[in-house]
Formats: C-alpha cells, structure tokens, sequence
C-alpha cells in the first residue's frame, strides 16, 4: 500500500455513556448492557480510519471464517444477541493485535490469527476483547488513553518530548496506529484480568474449550520471548502484548480459571481452522513494504533504507516508525509537485510546524535530489530538533523522514539511515517476495528439524517453526498430523 503521510488525526475518542444498569449485571452470564445507538455511531466513524491503519480489511474465505466465530462468540456477551450486529475484520497487517471497540466493531490482524492453532484460540481472543467492551472498559480507560500515544508502542523517547505547546505533539503521534492505539491502550491489569475470565465465560457458553485462553495466552508468551531474542532487545513485545501487558504471567491464571467448574470440556475444531488459513499472508505485505533485518525495502516505489543496529522499524499501513536510542522516525510519502522546497515545507505543516520558516538546504543523497532542513520545538521546558530529509526518485515521487530528538542533536544518530536511502536490487526484490502461511501433514521420516528447514527464513527458522506449532525443546511429530509452515 502506497505510504502517504498520515497528516490527519483519525483518532475517535469513545466517551459513550454507559448504561445505568451496566455494572449490576452478571457480565460473565452474557448479561452486559445493550450496545446504543451511540456506541454504534461512534463506532462506525471510528472504524475506517482504524481499518486503514491496519492495512485494510482482508476478504474472502478465511476473513468469512473469522467474522462467524467472531459473531458467534460476540452474541454471548450480551451486547446483542443478533449475530449481524457485530462487525469482525480481519485486517492485513503483519503485527500481533486484535481489539474490539464500542458498537459492535471487532478486529484482528492475520499475524496473530496465524499464531493461533485452532478455532478455540481464536475464539479466546476475539471474546477477551468483546469482555473489554461488555465491561464498559473505554470509558473509564479514557483518560489513561489520553495520555498515551503510538510512542508508547514504539519505545520511549518520551511522550513529552513532542507533546506540548510547540505542535509537534502530532509529530509521530500521527503515525501508525493511531486511532486504534488510542482506542486500545490503557487497560489495567484488573481490567485485563477482568476480561481473561469474561472470554472463559463466554468460551464455556458457546461450547469451546475453556482452556482455549490460556494456550492462546501460552502462544503469545513465547512469541513475545522470540520477538526479543530476533531483535536482541528485551524491551520488544508484539502490539497484542504491549497493549495486553504481561501474557506469560496470565497463562496460569487463566488455565486456573478454565478448571474452576470441573473438567474442561468443549470443542477446538483444530482441522476447520487450519483449513481457514492456509495460504494466508505472513509477514509483511510487499505492497507496503518489508522489513528484512535491518532494512525496508518498498518495491512499489523501488526504494530501500537500512537502519542502525540497535534500531527498530514497525511497518505500518501509513508509515514505517524507527526508534532508538538515537530518537525516533518516520519514513513516508506525501503528494510532490515536482519542487522538493516546497514538500519539505508541507511536510512541516502537516507535522504542525505552520510558523516555521526553516533554511532548507539542497543537495544529492544516494544519486536522488534531498532536501533537508532542522528546526527547533518546545515542549513544556523540553526542546527538541525536529529534522526532514526529502528525497526524489523521480520527477513525480518523493519520500521522507521525519525525525525527532532531543535538541542540540539533530539527525547525527540518524545519518547513517539517511545515507543508506537507495534504489532497491535484485537481491532486495528477491528478499521483498511475499511468504504465506502453509499447513502441510507430516510424512514417516520427516521430524521438527527436517519441517524447520523448510521456512522461509535464514534467522531462527527452527525457533520460528516451534513458536507456529506451539512445540516446546524436546517436542516432536509425528507422522499423519498437520502443522504450519511459512514459505515463499
């Protein structure tokens, strides 16, 4: 997808009232107050700008497939008991996250669904995030969520550090994941808890395994723990478990919860939902550009950075994020009209610089015509250098950074990502092919090791392997059953 800046806050704050009798009811008898008219208008406008967020809505079979399990295990919440007042998208996006919000809105993006390993975990996902919103969550999480933003997602520079009255609290704040991380972020551990044992509920009264959330929960934990070790930072987490914080420590919790009321019955309809996704995309979509180690490549503008190591890239819908110690950054593209001096004055406007009058220098990177300028932002008694670097690969396209640190440093950490922005090669457009998930059976002879072999990676690809098929050190196979694969 094309990576136009997102100068336009999407964000809609949910402050629906709730209803009077909300919290004496049996929220785990599927007992909630009814969705409102409200809800359903606020949560309407509010989904279009999530859904672009998040790369678009997904169709087809296996989007059908998550929108029936999604709408039957919805119905339990009491919110409605009429499966087509709830709107299940299964987003094209390559993080871990799913989230519900008020009016019947429910979203989930096709890596996590590949985590999953069977229509229960599924279910435990999307019920966890209706219990959000049959609890009345958003309201009282409002004012946390006001004091959050994507930064928070993206490591800290701190939120303060272009917040304020300088107008460069929009900066990154306008970048990907807006709107649904305001509408997701916040949630205390109470609240989290809260919602673990209303998806149970809600598990047991469509007759899935209740056990279904804590496996799912299991998954997470070790996704979470791969994530770190790939990135070689500890601090990394995926979307779902930033905003849902700590999963390893619920899994027991929630496996407690599940035993409550005897032997754990019910169905996990395992084959139908590995039928549902095999084939499904994995991983970055070329069209919106990947990230492979260090480097995004963008095939549809044939164009290629690499970032320092330490560094991270999140790739969104909008906009690639970078963050390290160095500050933060923002690779995009906006409407060019053949004059680099006046993109670069755009660029500025829509970060909310319209009083800036900057000295814009002209010169070549990497064989493109760049233009760059610094200015200076405050924030509270925090200053900042703001710094873009605009390049044109061609007399109709231009793409840019946006980067902040603290003031004083300008872009020097940033330099050596600056200086790499190139022409994509054969290599990177070989790097940059689409890889989608496969279930295959296993055959007499073949063992974990052998399956591993067979991923689309050169890092970790027997780690990646046991994390798909939540398979523990010393798991084997055997021949006859179904596991995931990921291939080009």
């Amino acid at each position: 997808m094309k990576k136009t800046s997102w100068l336009a806050a999407t964000a809609l704050m949910l402050t629906v009232p709730v209803a009077a009798d909300a919290q004496r009811t049996d929220l785990a008898a599927g007992q909630a107050a009814a969705i409102t008219p409200a809800e359903r208008q606020q949560g309407k406008q509010a989904n279009a700008g999530i859904v672009a967020e998040y790369g678009g809505a997904m169709s087809g079979r296996t989007a059908t497939y998550v929108e029936g399990v999604g709408r039957r295990i919805a119905t339990q919440s009491g919110l409605s008991s009429n499966p087509g007042a709830f709107d299940v998208t299964l987003l094209n996006s390559p993080v871990n996250n799913a989230f519900a919000i008020p009016g019947g809105y429910i979203y989930v993006t096709r890596q996590l669904l590949a985590l999953m390993n069977d229509e229960a975990e599924l279910a435990a996902v999307l019920g966890h995030e209706v219990g959000h919103v049959a609890a009345r969550h958003s309201q009282s999480r409002q004012k946390v969520a006001q004091r959050n933003s994507i930064l928070g997602a993206l490591g800290q520079l701190a939120v303060g550090a272009v917040a304020g009255n300088s107008g460069f609290g929009q900066l990154l704040g306008r970048g990907v994941g807006t709107g649904a991380q305001l509408l997701t972020l916040g949630y205390s551990r109470k609240q989290e808890t809260q919602s673990d044992d209303l998806g149970i509920a809600y598990l047991r009264r469509a007759n899935y395994d209740p056990e279904a959330m804590a496996s799912m929960l299991d998954a997470l934990a070790s996704q979470t723990a791969l994530d770190e070790q790939l990135r070689g930072d500890a601090r990394s987490t995926p979307a779902w478990a930033s905003t849902h914080p700590d999963p390893g420590a619920r899994v027991q919790r929630a496996a407690q919860q599940a035993g409550q009321a005897g032997q754990a019955t019910g169905t996990r309809n395992r084959d139908a939902f590995l039928a549902a996704i095999d084939g499904l995309l994995y991983g970055d979509d070329p069209k919106q550009g990947v990230i492979e180690g260090q480097s995004f490549l963008y095939p549809p503008g044939r164009v290629a950075f690499t970032v320092p190591q330490g560094y991270k890239m999140q790739n969104g819908a909008k906009a690639v994020s970078i963050s390290g110690d160095g500050g933060q950054a923002q690779f995009a593209s906006a409407a060019y009209d053949g004059n680099l001096e006046r993109y670069v004055g755009t660029v500025l406007r829509g970060l909310g610089a319209a009083n800036a009058q900057p000295a814009i220098e002209q010169t070549r990177i990497g064989g493109f015509p760049a233009a760059v300028t610094t200015v200076r932002g405050t924030s509270g008694q925090q200053q900042v250098d703001v710094t873009v670097v605009a390049y044109a690969p061609d007399a109709r396209t231009a793409y840019h950074f946006a980067i902040v640190t603290p003031a004083g440093r300008g872009a020097a950490a940033f330099e050596p990502m600056i200086e790499s922005f190139r022409r994509t090669t054969a290599e990177d457009d070989r790097a940059a092919r689409p890889r989608y998930l496969r279930v295959v059976t296993v055959k007499t002879g073949e063992t974990v090791q052998t399956l591993a072999r067979r991923m689309a990676y050169t890092d970790a690809p027997l780690e990646r392997f046991q994390v798909l098929n939540r398979l523990g050190e010393g798991d084997t196979v055997r021949a006859g059953e179904k596991v995931k694969i990921v291939t080009y």
